[in-house]
């Protein structure tokens, strides 16, 4: 039987469990801090072909996105998208946790993998809560294939961070711990920076609330003059760095941001059965097109 190198950090799997409850209640601090590299300079044990190639990378970024903004033009609803729960969204979600290269791009696809949901159905009603899709629909995936939003996170980009991280758990836990650590919702709404209908908030304001609670630059990215996504920037041992200039984020850009923004709210347009589908998904279980075989 193959056996898997303890690593630095190994404990985190025990204890997560723990802080993940912890986390629905009050999420600010909740979650352990992953190891800053699993193995930067050898491959986990019984390293084979599907861990001998990897495409380097310089940092991570952690693409959060503002639900009012994308929600608000939800037309069609179903039991998978966020903008369709009876509560609306008020507090940023994930997007992703993205390898970036310094001199701008990004590694995709990295390595053939088939997405174990076994490995993150610990995750599942935290990532339901603050990760979740919000639209209708599978998402692309890597090799021509389509699937759900959290496979086409994770092979896309995940696959392209390791060796620091090595599998579905440690990309997801990692991206959660950072979101927990790196309150944005909480540092804004500390500044008095809150989704009000048709409020302005200066952009020089937001990005200055960030770079003083967290240390660093963030970037955004706006839509019709509202935020879509607020990016924060990490050094590949997950502390706080600048964030560069987005490629879009020019006067003429389709993300440029003007000077001054709102974060709009929205309401849900609720399907019938929106909220039994997703409360089953909280208590564990899993969509038929999501489960894996055991002897993955």
């Amino acid at each position: 039987m193959e056996t898997r190198r303890p690593r630095r950090g190994w404990n985190k799997r025990f204890v997560l469990p723990l802080a993940l409850l912890c986390l629905a209640v009050l999420l600010p601090g909740a979650l352990l801090p992953p190891s800053a590299s699993a193995s930067s300079s050898s491959p986990a044990a019984g390293g084979g072909s599907r861990k001998r190639r990897w495409v380097g990378f310089d940092y991570y970024v952690l693409a959060l996105q503002w639900p009012g903004t994308i929600c608000r033009e939800t037309s069609n609803c179903c039991d998978t998208n966020g903008c369709c729960r009876s509560q609306p969204l008020k507090w940023f979600t994930i997007h992703g946790l993205w390898p970036q290269y310094n001199y701008g791009g990004w590694p995709s696809c990295c390595r053939p993998t088939r997405f174990n949901i076994n490995k993150i159905l610990m995750l599942m009603p935290i990532l339901e809560k603050y990760w979740p899709s919000l639209y209708c629909g599978s998402s692309s995936t890597c090799f021509g294939g389509r699937g759900p939003f959290w496979v086409h996170e994770w092979e896309t980009h995940g696959t392209c961070a390791y060796p620091e991280i090595q599998d579905e758990y440690d990309y997801f836990s990692t991206a959660l711990y950072l979101y927990s650590k790196y309150n944005v919702t909480k540092a804004l709404r500390k500044a008095r920076i809150r989704p009000t209908s048709g409020r302005k908030y200066a952009v020089g304001h937001i990005v200055a609330v960030i770079e003083y609670a967290f240390g660093a630059m963030p970037s955004l990215v706006c839509k019709n003059g509202s935020v879509q996504e607020l990016r924060l920037c990490f050094h590949k041992d997950y502390q706080p760095r600048d964030c560069t200039l987005e490629a879009g984020s020019a006067p003429n850009g389709r993300s440029y941001c003007p000077r001054y923004i709102t974060f709009p709210s929205y309401k849900p347009s609720v399907v019938a059965n929106t909220t039994e589908g997703i409360n089953n998904q909280s208590n564990g279980e899993v969509p038929s097109y999501m489960r894996t075989s055991d002897s993955e």
